[in-house]
């Protein structure tokens, strides 16, 4: 048994993902789709929390952003749900990114 959990714990740890949130919130809105799933994520004041449904929920709260409002779209099979939610944080860019993509300063930004 503790080889098995030392076996996942190793596999997790080569699947991270980098997401680029702000300090409270996440920098823009961001549609996920999966399979027949959209998720809209969109950028929260401070202190509005995370508004989500349950699948959506969990995957916000685990990648730490604190203020977000979720919409989920289509399908509401929870494995596709997720899949939606993850797709649109991989989505997120940071100001680095879009100033290397439109060609500018990042203080212009």
């Amino acid at each position: 048994m503790p080889s098995a959990i030392r076996k996942g714990i190793e596999a997790a740890k080569k699947n991270l993902r980098r997401v680029h949130v702000l300090e409270t919130t996440i920098a823009h809105q961001v549609l996920g789709v999966f399979s027949s799933s959209q998720v809209l994520l969109k950028p929260a004041p401070q202190g509005t929390g995370v508004i989500a449904g349950g699948a959506v929920r969990a995957v916000i709260t685990a990648c730490g952003v604190p203020n977000v409002l979720t919409k989920s779209i289509g399908r509401r099979n929870p494995h596709n749900v997720v899949k939606a939610t993850i797709v649109a944080l991989e989505s997120l860019r940071d100001r680095a990114q879009v100033a290397e993509l439109r060609g500018i300063a990042v203080e212009k930004l």
